[in-house]
């Protein structure tokens, strides 16, 4: 079953049961492009601009108030998701993004003409472009559901994620603060550090990660409504930017404002290359946080064996018993795509050209891919990795003992060269530096038991403490 749906093209079939009109149904013949549909993240915020010009046209006098009811109980809906299904464009589509302004639009009208006591979809009360679409171009709209669609998934997603990770490993950063290791540099021995000490380091490289993400976001929030189709504002009342992004802001409850210069947010997409680039920080940082504990945990028998990660799964098909670091490994998968997403990004908004950027929605399907990944990547890392980590301190310890760089701790009293002696004869005859101190006669044992003490090599601990004490 069908009905006819028009457009300045001219009549074409669209499923009767569909609410939306002509333009979409043209999308889903002409676009039909791999599986990657636009994200609702998107449709959803389009609709809240839909609401939002509802309220400021009807304050305007240019929407009637018995249209404007109409159009925000159907626009409400949509932010319910009761439509979700009515948005099935592509992302693979017209590069402003019209097609799925235009989806939103159509959608609105038909359920608001339904609403009406009309049948479902067509232009009457209530039409796509002159009613849901007053004072609005797809050239501005698009990207300020972009900015929104981010925003929102930021807050409600990405920084509680990272809170409850950072939160996850600061307690085991605090638990382990006087549990002595040996630390690594270039994969090899170096002087000791506390296994918390190690751990600050990934607290304090999240919560820089944070503050870029943070840095990036006031720019995020100045909007290119009301810039209509080039920046200008044609058919748009001079104070309509201003009073939409008030409007926005409102319903929202996100600090948005009106991009002081409209011909920049439609031509160009700086503010979403700077978020994307935070969340490549935050993808680096994780991935040095899934392959460090990979490292530490290597073994059980025959690798570093320092930490016992969570067994959650058997890890092979033919070797009994064998489990795997899988969730390091899907954290660094991850940070694969993040990375990824974020040179696609730059691509995209590398390429527009005069007085709009074409790209638009492979910039917002990468960038809310990015941080839909690193929000639940955050999460479940603390679920499955983090709550469950173990230190193994006998085997910390051990290494400790072996390490030949604890010789260190003579350079101040017997000088560089003399240490290296003791280090390279401890080495090559395989025996303790205590053994190969007293051989060599640079030091008394006396001396070398009040030199070479782990514990008093650690310098502050990472809260700016004291030095932790030995177990």
């Amino acid at each position: 079953m069908s009905r006819t749906e028009t457009d300045s093209l001219g009549p074409i079939e669209v499923p009767a049961q569909a609410y939306w009109g002509a333009q979409t149904q043209r999308s889903l013949t002409y676009f039909s492009i791999g599986q990657e549909s636009m994200p609702l993240a998107v449709v959803h915020a389009l609709a809240l601009i839909k609401k939002a010009a509802a309220r400021v046209n009807l304050r305007n006098g240019a929407l009637p108030a018995e249209l404007q009811q109409l159009i925000e109980q159907a626009a409400d809906e949509v932010l319910a998701g009761q439509h979700d299904a009515e948005f099935p464009l592509r992302v693979w589509q017209t590069g402003s993004g019209t097609q799925s302004n235009m989806n939103v639009n159509e959608v609105i009208a038909g359920r608001a003409n339904e609403l009406a006591g009309q049948p479902r979809g067509g232009k009457l009360p209530v039409h796509p472009n002159d009613h849901v679409n007053c004072a609005q171009s797809s050239n501005d709209s698009f990207p300020t559901a972009m900015h929104i669609a981010a925003l929102l998934a930021v807050r409600e997603q990405l920084l509680p994620a990272i809170h409850e990770l950072s939160a996850g490993i600061a307690l085991h950063a605090e638990r382990h603060g006087a549990l002595l290791k040996s630390g690594r540099t270039h994969l090899m021995d170096a002087t000791p550090i506390s296994f918390g000490q190690e751990l600050s380091a990934f607290v304090a490289q999240l919560g820089y990660a944070e503050d870029a993400i943070n840095a990036s976001l006031p720019a995020v929030c100045q909007l290119a409504q009301g810039g209509t189709a080039v920046g200008t504002g044609l058919n748009a009342p001079a104070d309509f930017g201003v009073a939409i992004a008030a409007e926005l802001a409102s319903l929202s409850g996100l600090p948005l404002l009106s991009a002081a210069n409209k011909f920049a947010a439609l031509a160009g997409h700086e503010a979403l290359v700077s978020l994307s680039g935070a969340l490549k920080t935050l993808a680096v940082c994780l991935m040095k946080l899934a392959n460090d504990l990979r490292l530490l945990g290597s073994g059980p028998r025959t690798g570093l064996a320092e930490v016992r990660l969570p067994a959650n799964e058997p890890g092979s098909s033919i070797m009994p018993g064998k489990v795997n670091p899988t969730q390091c490994e899907a954290l660094s998968m991850i940070a694969c795509q993040v990375l990824g997403n974020d040179v696609t990004i730059g691509f995209a908004a590398s390429q527009g050209q005069l007085q709009l950027n074409v790209f638009k929605p492979v910039i917002i399907y990468n960038l809310l891919q990015s941080i839909e990944l690193l929000s639940a990547g955050c999460h479940n890392f603390q679920q499955h990795c983090i709550a469950g980590l173990e230190a193994d301190a006998a085997k910390m310890a051990e290494h400790l003992q072996n390490s030949l760089m604890l010789v260190t701790a003579l350079n101040p009293h017997i000088g560089y060269d003399q240490a290296a002696q003791i280090a390279k004869q401890a080495y090559q005859e395989g025996c303790t530096l205590r053994s190969a101190a007293l051989t060599l006669g640079f030091v008394t044992a006396e001396q070398f038991d009040q030199w070479v003490r782990p514990e008093l090599m650690l310098g502050v601990g990472p809260n700016e403490g004291e030095p932790p004490k030995n177990h």
